[in-house]
């Protein structure tokens, strides 16, 4: 007896709306870990860090562990259904945006938590997440879709040189303030 293969997704719960779960799990995940930083650091909060042995366990490794979890759920559990499918979503954009909040570590094994690098991480990843879950598929792209990215590509390259060069500015400016907070805050 043949059989027609499965569909990718459920008719029920489109990938574009997993794409926007992740996308504002992310989003959202990023912002509170950066205030909840800031917060700590400034003493304005209690010290919530975990500590192991003297050793701070930085929020990246809770990424880690919520990655490797999300691939064990989608691996081991057979064809995950739609809530189940959901919560992947959630727990994938959650963990991608506390592992990638400190990308600039993984590159420079030590370096202080403001790096460069992790917001660019990010703003990378937003983009990508964003042109996922709310852009049309390629199949539906048509002449004026194509001529609207097109706009869309040089005005965000425009917006992230602008974005970029003040972002400069205000690491001058602000950046050696981060730097104190960081190194008076709890160890």
């Amino acid at each position: 007896m043949i059989t027609a293969p499965l569909p990718a997704t459920s008719p029920d719960l489109p990938l574009r709306r997993l794409a926007r779960i992740t996308f504002t799990t992310f989003l959202l995940t990023f912002i509170a870990a950066r205030v909840l930083v800031i917060l700590i650091m400034t003493r304005r909060m209690p010290d919530l860090f975990l500590h192991l042995g003297g050793t701070h366990v930085h929020h990246l490794n809770y990424g880690i562990f919520l990655l490797a979890a999300v691939g064990g759920l989608l691996v081991f559990t057979g064809r995950p259904g739609d809530r189940m499918r959901q919560l992947c979503a959630l727990l994938y954009g959650f963990g991608m945006a506390l592992t990638f909040d400190e990308f600039g570590m993984w590159l420079h094994l030590g370096g202080g938590y403001w790096q460069r690098a992790s917001f660019d991480a990010v703003i990378v990843l937003l983009s990508l997440f964003g042109v996922i879950a709310f852009a049309p598929t390629l199949a539906r792209m048509r002449t004026h879709h194509w001529a609207t990215a097109a706009i869309t590509a040089l005005a965000v390259a425009l917006f992230y040189l602008m974005l970029f060069e003040s972002i400069k500015y205000v690491g001058k400016r602000v950046g050696p303030r981060l730097i104190d907070i960081e190194e008076a805050g709890p160890r």
